[in-house]
């Protein structure tokens, strides 16, 4: 079985964003970075070479897959910033409706500028999607 790609590397999560070329998207990800540490109570690790995760849990599917993933974060892209986790919880589609303009993929949300959004309901998204991760997987 292959092993996951996305773990925890030793990368500065401020040099990583520091070195995005769109300031725009640098902007976004370094308020990004301060809401979700508030919100999870975690520092910020880098996943891989482009996710910044906040927490982890360990995950074991039924096909014997496991490993670890966060529990919480994000990817500054180029044609959106990704969001993993944060929806994975009851209730997350009322929130969804009342966060301004954004996009769903398979588990993802996407934001094109962090000024798109409600932060107050991000942040809301954060804190609960969190939580639920915490019940799902305690330590």
């Amino acid at each position: 079985m292959a092993d996951s790609k996305t773990k925890t590397t030793t990368v500065s999560v401020a040099a990583f964003i520091d070195a995005l070329t769109d300031e725009t998207r640098r902007a976004d990800a370094k308020a990004i970075v301060k809401l979700m540490q508030s919100a999870t109570g975690e520092k910020p690790k880098m996943w891989g070479p482009s996710i910044v995760g906040f927490g982890s849990y360990h995950y074991k599917y039924d096909s014997g897959r496991e490993g670890d993933a966060p529990v919480v974060g994000f990817s500054p892209r180029k044609a959106a910033t990704v969001f993993y986790n944060i929806t994975a919880f009851s209730g997350a589609e009322a929130l969804l409706a009342k966060l301004g303009k954004h996009t769903m993929g398979k588990g993802c949300l996407y934001i094109k500028k962090l000024a798109d959004v409600d932060r107050e309901v991000f942040e809301e998204l954060v804190v609960q999607s969190t939580a639920a991760a915490r019940e799902r997987h305690p330590s």
